[in-house]
C-alpha cells in the first residue's frame, strides 16, 4: 500500500498520508477494499512546466477522465488525502499538483521573479495541463486553489469539463482589494496586513509552522485535527520559495507589491469580473471562520448548469479534508453531468 516515488529526491513521508487514506476509504465503506486496493497507487512525479518543476501526486488509472485538485493557503495535497481514493476507484485519473512555493515544487531559474499574483498561478496551471498533455479536466479546490479553478474556468473554459469551487467566485482584483470593509470584515484579514509590513514577512519566515496552525484553527473552529495531520502538510511549507511566494500573494492583493507585465493583460480580463459558465458546484462549510463570500453574492457569476451545497456538521475552511465525502460527491456528480 505504500506510494511509489518517481524521483529518489522527493521524500516518502510526503505521501504517506495518502497511501493510509486508501484503507481509511475502505474502512469508511466508501469504496469497496478491492477497489480502494485497485487504485492504491498514488505516485509522486516531476514534469518541467513553464517556469517551474513541478511535483505533483498522480493516482487512478493513466486512461481515465482526468480530475485535477488544487490546494490554498496554507495547506497542501494532503488536503485530498481522503478524496483522491474515492475518485480514483470510480476510474479517474488524478492529479494534485504542489503549488509554486510548496513542497517539493521549484522554479526552473533563480532569476524568475518569486510571484504570487492570482495569473501567475492560473499560468502554472494551464502549462502544467499542457506538459501534462491534459485537454480538458475536471477542476476541483478551495482557498487559493479554488481561485485558480475559477479562473482557469473563466478565461480558458474549453479547457474544463466542471468546476467544483469551495466559497464560490474568488476571482477579484487589485482595485478590488483597496476598497475598505466594514470593520469585523478587516478584522478577519489581520494576516493580510501583518504580511504587508517587514516585521510580518520576518515573523512568518521566522514562525511559519505555528502561523500555519493558527491559521488552521481559525479558518476551520470546529475541526479537530491531531498533531500528526498538521505536521503532514506543514513539511510544505519548507520550501525555499514559500514565504516570499506569500508575502507578495498579499502584497500584491493590496497594491503594495508590482506583478509581471507578462500577467497584465490576464489581470485586466479578471478585474472585468469575467462569468463562469461550465458547470459547476459550488461548496461551503457551515463553520467556515475563513473570509468567504455569501454563496447569494456570486450566484448570479455562474451562468452554465450549476448547484451550490452548503455542508453541516462544522465543518470549515479546508473543506475536502473536514468532509472528503461531499468534496468527492460533488466531482463524481460533475463528472456524471
Amino acid at each position: 500500500m505504500d506510494p511509489k516515488e518517481c524521483d529518489d529526491g522527493l521524500d516518502r513521508r510526503q505521501l504517506c498520508g495518502s497511501a493510509a487514506a486508501l484503507l481509511a476509504v475502505a474502512r469508511l465503506g466508501l469504496v469497496s477494499a478491492p477497489a480502494a486496493t485497485a487504485a492504491s497507487e498514488v505516485l509522486l512525479k516531476r514534469v518541467k512546466a513553464g517556469d517551474l518543476d513541478v511535483a505533483y501526486l498522480d493516482a487512478g488509472p493513466a486512461g481515465g477522465q482526468p480530475i485535477i485538485l488544487l490546494h490554498g493557503w496554507p495547506y497542501d495535497v494532503h488536503a485530498f488525502d481522503e478524496v483522491t481514493p474515492i475518485l480514483a476507484a470510480e476510474g479517474h485519473r488524478i492529479i494534485v499538483p504542489f503549488l509554486r512555493g510548496y513542497g517539493p515544487t521549484r522554479f526552473l531559474s533563480a532569476e524568475t521573479m518569486r510571484n504570487g499574483q492570482p495569473a501567475a498561478l492560473a499560468t502554472d496551471l494551464v502549462e502544467l495541463m499542457d506538459a501534462l498533455k491534459i485537454d480538458r479536466a475536471i477542476l476541483g479546490g478551495f482557498d487559493w486553489g479554488g481561485r485558480t479553478a475559477d479562473i482557469i474556468a473563466a478565461l480558458w473554459p474549453e479547457r474544463v469539463q466542471g468546476l467544483v469551487a469551495v466559497s464560490g467566485y474568488l476571482i477579484g482584483s487589485q482595485a478590488a482589494g483597496k476598497q475598505p470593509l466594514p470593520p469585523q470584515a478587516e478584522l478577519q484579514w489581520w494576516y493580510q496586513y501583518y504580511f504587508a509590513t517587514e516585521r510580518g514577512r520576518l515573523g512568518y519566515e521566522k514562525n511559519r509552522h505555528d502561523f500555519a496552525k493558527l491559521i488552521w484553527k481559525l479558518a476551520s473552529p470546529q475541526w479537530r485535527f491531531d498533531d500528526a495531520t498538521f505536521d503532514r502538510s506543514a513539511e510544505a511549507f519548507d520550501n525555499p520559495d514559500h514565504v516570499a511566494i506569500v508575502v507578495h500573494n498579499y502584497r500584491w492583493r493590496l497594491g503594495l507589491a508590482d506583478g509581471e507585465r507578462r500577467y497584465e493583460a490576464i489581470e485586466a480580463r479578471l478585474a472585468a469580473g469575467p462569468a463562469i459558465g461550465v458547470p459547476t458546484i459550488t461548496m461551503e462549510g457551515d463553520a467556515n471562520g475563513a473570509p468567504h463570500p455569501e454563496p447569494a453574492a456570486y450566484r448570479a457569476k455562474f451562468t452554465g448548469r450549476y448547484e451550490h451545497r452548503t455542508i453541516m456538521g462544522g465543518i470549515g475552511h479546508n473543506l475536502p479534508q473536514e468532509a472528503p465525502r461531499e468534496f468527492a460527491q460533488a466531482l463524481l456528480d460533475i463528472a456524471r453531468a
